[in-house]
């Protein structure tokens, strides 16, 4: 009896007894093969992570814990065997892998999570839906009512929305994509967005027809230094234009008064209190009846109007047709479709 009970004590004394060192690699092996295999789901997380800026904030909107959010771009990391994000207090920031990456991912993931309303508008095109087209004002007011009324009479069960925002928040909502495609101007573009430019427009003074720049023949820059300019905020870039082009030349120019919108400018102008330097877009007939007009293309660039979308993006039918509008064949010509450095 002795003999056996020592036996059986020697078996279980031979048994390893748990440390803490295997624990530590028992976990790591489960953040290493986490979701290993669903690389969706990494990419997911990784384009969710990167866009919202938190880890938090990324689980909140994948209705996930925000470990299984870590567990599964620890699992993208060490699959791609090397860091993507730089944790900080605040928020994550991407490495120079994590940019390449995302520029891969994101359309990949929009795409994918896109599917079933993109399938079904491709089969029955452009009949329904909803399309937002971010413009200013004076692209709402004086370029897009044609397109808008054509538009509508082709495509009448399409919900069209317009948001009426500056070059800045309609850059912000491409971003978000709370817009479809901007119509607008553009001085600055971000490698992240795309623009066609369709419309030109030169750059005009108006004033009185009793002022006494309208009876001179030929005006020069230096001309308008004595009278007082009604320009738009300096936000806005027609301000920028109009001071960047007094500065290169070293011309003084006075301000008279900040007002936003043509049609106020241009009413200012018709009563006398000053002249004014505005987009062609913004002149009509009825204008050059109560206003002298002078292009001054010789001394300041024209404007150009067109499509601005962000790179990347899958364009719905809605937003297809409506650049078709604005001219036929635009996309083809063009790698809209290609992704880009996202400005965050």
């Amino acid at each position: 009896m002795s003999d056996k009970k020592t036996v059986v004590r020697a078996r279980r004394s031979s048994k390893p007894a748990p440390t803490r060192t295997k624990g530590r690699e028992s976990s790591d092996a489960t953040s290493r093969f986490y979701y290993k295999g669903n690389r969706l789901k990494q990419l997911r997380a990784f384009v969710y992570t990167t866009r919202l800026g938190t880890l938090s904030r990324a689980a909140e909107a994948l209705f996930l814990s925000q470990p299984s959010v870590s567990l599964q771009l620890k699992a993208l990391e060490r699959e791609m065997g090397m860091p993507l994000l730089e944790r900080t207090r605040r928020r994550v920031t991407l490495t120079d892998a994590g940019e390449a990456l995302y520029e891969m991912a994101r359309p990949l993931v929009e795409g994918f999570e896109n599917l079933d309303r993109e399938f079904q508008k491709k089969t029955r095109g452009a009949q329904s839906g909803k399309l937002t087209v971010a413009a200013g004002s004076s692209t709402i007011q004086y370029l897009l009512p044609e397109l808008v009324k054509a538009y509508r009479e082709r495509y009448p069960s399409v919900q069209l929305q317009l948001a009426n925002v500056t070059g800045k928040d309609g850059l912000a909502l491409l971003r978000a994509d709370d817009a479809d495609i901007a119509i607008g101007s553009m001085l600055d573009v971000p490698n992240d967005i795309a623009w066609a430019p369709v419309y030109h427009y030169d750059p005009m003074l108006i004033m009185p027809p009793d002022h006494p720049l309208a009876a001179k023949s030929e005006i020069r820059l230096e001309d308008l230094s004595p009278y007082g300019l009604i320009l738009p905020p300096q936000r806005l870039t027609t301000f920028r234009l109009v001071d960047m082009v007094f500065q290169q030349r070293h011309v003084p120019y006075t301000v008279a008064i900040e007002v936003g919108g043509w049609d106020v400018i241009k009413q200012y102008v018709a009563m006398g209190l000053g002249i004014s330097i505005v987009t062609g877009i913004c002149i009509t007939e009825a204008d050059r009846e109560k206003l002298a007009v002078r292009n001054l293309r010789q001394y300041f660039p024209q404007r150009s109007y067109g499509v601005v979308m962000r790179k990347g993006k899958f364009l719905s039918p809605e937003a297809r047709a409506f650049i078709d509008l604005i001219r036929p064949g635009l996309l083809t010509h063009r790698d809209y479709d290609e992704s880009g450095h996202s400005e965050r």
